[in-house]
């Protein structure tokens, strides 16, 4: 089932995800090479914690039995991790990209955003790449509207990764979000416009490209959480949280994105 919220419950939502925002912010003067990714993670979740919040990735189950529930406040996924890397000692290294994910829950509500940021001075082809995920990020915002439907915000990701030679993960998906961290509809970052649900005022959706410089397929790394592209290429990823209002659509996280060097 779909849930559309109230005017009063999208104010919770807004809560929740300006702490995203705000966690984003923080981190992006301390993404450079040598920092260490244990660090960060350390950093976001005492911020998270004295603004009154929860981290919402640390303890969240896979549903498998097989696999630990994650143990960090982060996603921090570096060059060809595409999403869900786990947060460890290692140190950043110049010309790296890295994908930084952040969750949190306050008041019962739900808020998720993603950006990739460069290590230092990255290829030129790295900084287009993030360019492009971020542009298709944007552009299937703005098909985030009432009446449309849900596929239009994928085929307008799709159709701007590919046209600039990169490719769509098809595995993974963005989603819906609100009391839980994940609820429907799932949105796809491919599709066919026309299709799919309704969208409708209420909705909020975590839409989130993510991009692979090479192949679009990918694997799972033996801890069971953190995704790889098959191929070793590098990957983007960049989420906002979106709430559907009769005027359009409307960012509820507002990271700010610095431009490399």
């Amino acid at each position: 089932m779909i849930h559309r919220k109230t005017e009063q419950e999208i104010e919770l939502m807004r809560e929740s995800n300006q702490i995203v925002s705000d966690v984003h912010r923080l981190l992006m003067s301390h993404v450079k090479p040598g920092a260490r990714v244990s660090e960060l993670d350390a950093m976001a979740e005492d911020f998270i914690r004295a603004s009154g919040a929860l981290p919402a990735f640390k303890g969240y189950s896979s549903g498998s039995r097989s696999i630990p529930d994650f143990p960090a406040t982060l996603c921090v996924s570096i060059d060809d991790e595409v999403v869900h890397g786990i947060p460890t000692e290692r140190a950043l290294e110049e010309g790296q990209i890295v994908s930084i994910d952040v969750g949190t829950e306050k008041n019962g509500f739900f808020g998720d955003g993603a950006i990739t940021l460069p290590v230092g001075r990255v290829d030129p082809e790295k900084q287009r790449l993030m360019d492009v995920t971020r542009e298709s990020l944007f552009r299937g915002i703005a098909k985030a509207v009432p009446g449309g439907k849900l596929q239009d915000i994928s085929a307008a990701i799709q159709q701007h990764v590919e046209e600039n030679g990169f490719a769509v993960v098809r595995d993974l998906v963005g989603h819906g979000i609100g009391r839980k961290l994940h609820e429907e509809p799932p949105v796809p970052n491919f599709g066919r416009a026309g299709n799919g649900p309704t969208l409708d005022v209420g909705m909020t959706l975590a839409i989130e490209p993510m991009v692979n410089y090479g192949s679009f397929k990918v694997r799972i790394a033996a801890n069971g959480w953190t995704v790889l592209t098959r191929d070793g290429s590098a990957s983007a990823h960049f989420e906002h949280t979106v709430y559907i209002s009769k005027d359009g659509p409307v960012t509820l996280t507002n990271h700010f994105e610095r431009k490399n060097g």
